[in-house]
């Protein structure tokens, strides 16, 4: 029987988790980053940093554990390089009264439905906190918007009109 078909003992059958890729940027965009998504990238990074000179130091590399390893190197990398092309930009003076990067946006469709938006860098982005990259549909749609218009989205599920009813910077 060929070597293909069979199975080999498996000491760890975990697969090492994949880091998250940084800086997908499209040609000529910048590498824009609030100052508290530089400060956690930057706490990522020094964790990492400190987890692999832990792992180098016990000297531990049996099974997945150099796999994963090198998969921390990697996003040391492109950590390092994310923050190295990154351009931190701070809040806009207040009054908030237009959409710009880094704004906390609420937003309220034709039933009354409200839901918030952060506008922030691609390295940033949190789908699961509605988190979205400054180059996003969603962003580029309410990006320079102001208090109290309206802007138009299509969704999956189809078009609707938005409302911006606040906006705030953290």
């Amino acid at each position: 029987m060929s070597k293909a078909f069979t199975k080999e003992a498996d000491d760890n059958p975990e697969a090492p988790t994949l880091p998250r890729p940084v800086s997908v940027l499209p040609p000529g965009a910048k590498n824009y980053l609030t100052p508290d998504g530089a400060q956690r990238l930057r706490a990522e990074l020094n964790r990492l940093q400190a987890e692999k000179r832990s792992q180098t130091a016990t000297g531990e590399f049996s099974g997945n554990a150099q796999t994963e390893m090198q998969l921390v190197g990697q996003h040391i990398l492109q950590l390092e390089q994310s923050l190295a092309t990154a351009e931190i930009v701070p809040p806009p003076p207040q009054p908030w009264e237009q959409v710009r990067f880094g704004a906390t946006v609420t937003v309220r469709d034709e039933s009354g439905n409200e839901t918030r938006y952060r506008i922030v860098g691609v390295d940033e982005t949190d789908i699961d906190r509605d988190w979205v990259s400054w180059l996003s549909p969603i962003a580029r749609a309410l990006i320079n918007a102001r208090i109290g218009e309206r802007v138009h989205f299509r969704f999956p599920a189809g078009e609707k009109q938005l409302e911006i009813v606040s906006i705030t910077y953290e």
